[in-house]
């Protein structure tokens, strides 16, 4: 099943892998050939999404490392054994999220931000920090972030969320820079791109809220195949671009 996909051959990471979007991107990649390694810092969050993974895929190659991605170290130690126990690394997904939101601006928590800021911006940064040579040493390596709408136009009460998501996009996008300076003339080989929606949404979230409309999110699933799809374009067509899964504010 592994061997003729779009993916086949490729090395790809996941950051943040034990959540839904974790799961269907796991899987999404697995069955495109790809061999996927998730991190997640719940040891047991991560198994059972590698598992599923695993199961569903047909046994695919799929494996988890638990990871403090909140740590510079501990993240570079992860991309350098990923690059040396499978050869290469193709990609780098990064997934980690978290959102908390006031009623209005005057009432937003600064507490807040130093949460978010850690999920949403640090991640990025050691992630980014840690992958960025080995993908760009890749004929196709892709760093994906999934952003939010709320960088594009904040909200009163979104002010910390907005603020870390459009830090993590502008951080994402100086490596699109770093990769479009390493291509030279020929344009770049690696690429730096951002997936944008308004929010997510998966099947059990539709359980448990049956009457609810979700307008404008992305299933977890058609988020996978977004995220697969950045393969599929040259690396100049997507560094340094935002593609949009929802409609632009």
């Amino acid at each position: 099943m592994a061997g003729n996909g779009s993916l086949s051959g490729a090395v790809i990471a996941v950051a943040g892998a034990g959540g839904p979007a974790g799961r269907a991107t796991l899987l999404r990649l697995a069955e495109a050939g790809a061999t996927v390694v998730g991190a997640d810092n719940d040891p047991q969050r991560l198994s059972e999404a590698v598992d599923a993974a695993r199961y569903a895929s047909g046994g695919a190659s799929v494996t988890g490392d638990t990871v403090d991605l909140l740590d510079l170290q501990s993240t570079r130690d992860w991309a350098t054994h990923v690059e040396k126990d499978f050869g290469r690394v193709d990609g780098l997904v990064h997934l980690v999220g978290g959102w908390r939101g006031s009623e209005t601006f005057t009432k937003t928590s600064l507490d807040d931000w130093d949460f978010l800021e850690l999920l949403l911006v640090k991640t990025v940064q050691h992630t980014s920090l840690a992958f960025h040579e080995a993908l760009q040493r890749s004929e196709r390596g892709r760093y994906v972030l999934i952003s939010a709408a709320a960088a594009s136009r904040p909200t009163a009460g979104n002010a910390a969320y907005a603020a870390g998501k459009a830090a993590a996009e502008a951080w994402t996008l100086a490596l699109a820079d770093y990769f479009r300076k390493a291509g030279g003339a020929e344009g770049p080989t690696s690429a730096a791109a951002i997936l944008v929606v308004k929010a997510l949404v998966h099947d059990a979230m539709r359980a448990e809220r049956p009457n609810a409309k979700f307008a404008g999110f992305t299933d977890v699933k058609d988020l996978a195949e977004a995220i697969e799809g950045v393969w599929s374009k040259s690396a100049a067509e997507v560094n340094g671009n935002r593609l949009w899964l929802t409609e632009k504010p």
